[in-house]
């Protein structure tokens, strides 16, 4: 009896050290065999849990949020729209600002990612009455600017870049009031860099050519 007591404890004891050291998400509970049964007999007579949603849903993905929207002036390219990074922020003619709707996801939002929000960002430059949010697919809610959804691009090089003017014939620097910027248009029509590798899907390898896309 001694013996199984002392067992008993140095299990609890494993179990308590695991619990502190696991990672986020860790459910002690949902572990199986680490918890130790004090009367077989009764365990037996328990139904099965069935598994928690926590441990059937993905790990959530860390979001990069935008916390301010500002509007300012900038050399050659006159009035625009940055985060507080100093990122330029563009608008997609495949959109819709009546209703607000953003039709790039997939590689399209991997090239172009969506400003998105968790609450109501900091603004400077910026009407109040101009900014909005529209529900994402994915459950994020992405910054709207006169109804037209917000984004980044991955091709620009740094902070006050703009080489996404133009990229596709539909996608344009969007100004302070949420209309599109058409001053330094490109000649000709530029095309978007190559999404980045998605994981686990695959997600560039078919649009490897990086002359094909539709966005």
């Amino acid at each position: 009896m001694k013996r199984s007591v002392i067992l008993a404890g140095a299990m609890a004891g494993a179990l308590a050290a695991l619990t502190a050291c696991a990672p986020a998400g860790y459910n002690a509970d949902a572990a199986g065999d680490t918890q130790p049964v004090a009367n077989e007999a009764a365990a037996a007579a328990e139904p099965t849990p069935s598994a928690s949603p926590s441990a059937e849903a993905p790990p959530a993905k860390e979001v990069d949020l935008t916390e301010q929207l500002i509007g300012k002036k900038i050399a050659k390219m006159g009035q625009v729209v940055t985060d507080e990074k100093g990122w330029v922020l563009y608008r997609f003619d495949k959109d819709s600002a009546n209703p607000p709707t953003s039709n790039c996801a997939g590689d399209c939002a991997r090239v172009w990612p969506p400003a998105l929000t968790d609450g109501q960002p900091k603004l400077q430059g910026i009407s109040e009455e101009k900014v909005g949010t529209v529900d994402r697919a994915d459950g994020t809610k992405q910054l709207t600017l006169g109804g037209w959804p917000l984004y980044r691009y991955i091709g620009d090089p740094k902070p006050g870049a703009w080489k996404g003017q133009g990229v596709g014939g539909t996608w344009f620097v969007v100004a302070p009031d949420g209309k599109k910027n058409l001053t330094c248009l490109p000649k000709g029509t530029p095309t978007p860099v190559p999404p980045p590798a998605a994981d686990g899907d695959g997600g560039s390898a078919q649009n490897s050519g990086g002359s094909s896309y539709s966005y």
